[in-house]
């Protein structure tokens, strides 16, 4: 792994006997105990996370809200200060280049978290999207580190180091600092849990860390790895790119309708037009939540069947550890996507049943 990205956190994770992988050009822990383990203890408790992998950029000046606008899905300009909001990045023809989350610190300044695998793509597509507007633009990926703290005693434990960030609303945050560090904290995850995220500058990793897992009750918070991410995501029935959505399969398919706002004026955003068509479609496909009989999981790709006909695929797929069930994540015709709907995943060695069921699959 010696040609790995390593975050600002690799000292901590080594220290805490973290088994590592690489994950999109990163050396990245996929677990310390067990995911099952790590799963329970963010429903029950708190996990710490390591998402520094993510791409983080700035965009400041004059146009900043209006080159936002043109490249985001939601509306940006209308916007509050301190305020977060999550929205697709598309191409002309409505697929995802990526999901994203937008952070406006003012009218002229704003945050944008992106996936680690499309992050250089993101950076070339703003260049050419640009054209005359006025700003400047940053990637801080590398400046800075990213950790989310995640579950339901997260809030309790971070009232001892500030009373401001318990009050938070969802999807809104504030900045602190700590000696002349400035920390981006948002009400804000990936878990289906309560809990924040916070970009730091990567000078200030180490020193976060052994301040958060130092200055707490005994096993209110435990770092936590990308296997339990993934499982506790899917849970929640949050969508994953690369599974979910892609450059082919656009957000109205993965479901992502509140993040759309195709009656955006102006010069709208790119693939709004094509993103229209689909929602007038009589006949879309549509992304929805599997139960499967049995304690086998689907997998990414795995058909999904009505009778003897294929009806679509699966995105993901694991056992639940909250539920003890198989679950799954499928993009099928809209014929078979009513909740209630009886269909077979065919897993490979067998053929199982499996039952439309409304998504989020688990909710606190």
């Amino acid at each position: 792994m010696t040609d790995l990205k390593k975050t600002p956190f690799h000292k901590a994770h080594v220290e805490h006997g973290a088994k590592l992988v690489e994950y999109t050009g990163w050396e990245m822990p996929l677990l310390y105990t067990s995911i099952i383990e790590e799963h329970r203890q963010v429903r029950e408790a708190g996990g710490l996370f390591d998402v520094s992998h993510m791409g983080r950029f700035t965009f400041k000046g004059r146009d900043a809200g209006r080159f936002l606008d043109r490249v985001c899905t939601r509306d940006i300009a209308n916007m509050q200060d301190r305020q977060v909001r999550y929205a697709l990045v598309c191409n002309e023809e409505g697929g995802c280049r990526d999901d994203v989350l937008v952070y406006r610190q003012s009218e002229t300044e704003y945050t944008m978290v992106c996936n680690a695998a499309n992050r250089s793509k993101l950076v070339d597509h703003f260049a050419e999207v640009k054209g005359d507007l006025v700003y400047r633009f940053a990637d801080i990926t590398d400046k800075t580190a990213m950790v989310a703290l995640q579950g339901p005693k997260v809030m309790d434990v971070l009232a001892g180091f500030s009373k401001e960030i318990p009050t938070l609303k969802r999807y809104r945050f504030t900045e602190k600092s700590l000696f002349i560090a400035k920390f981006l904290v948002s009400r804000t995850g990936y878990t289906g849990e309560d809990g924040v995220e916070v970009i730091l500058p990567a000078s200030m990793a180490g020193k976060a860390v052994d301040m958060i897992l130092k200055n707490m009750d005994e096993g209110a918070i435990m770092p936590c790895g990308l296997g339990a991410r993934d499982s506790l995501r899917l849970e929640a029935g949050m969508a994953l790119y690369g599974h979910e959505i892609d450059e082919t399969i656009d957000p109205l398919t993965a479901g992502l309708d509140f993040a759309v706002s195709l009656e955006k004026g102006g010069d709208g955003f790119i693939g709004q037009q094509a993103l229209r068509e689909i929602a007038a479609s009589s006949d879309r496909r549509r992304l929805v939540g599997l139960r499967l009989e049995g304690r086998r999981a689907a997998r990414q790709g795995m058909q999904v069947l009505a009778g003897s006909g294929t009806v679509g695929a699966v995105t993901s797929g694991c056992l639940s550890p909250t539920l003890d069930a198989s679950i799954a994540m499928a993009i099928v015709e809209q014929a078979s996507s009513n909740e209630g709907t009886t269909l077979q995943v065919d897993l490979g060695r067998q053929v199982v049943e499996a039952t439309v069921v409304p998504m989020p699959f688990y909710s606190r």
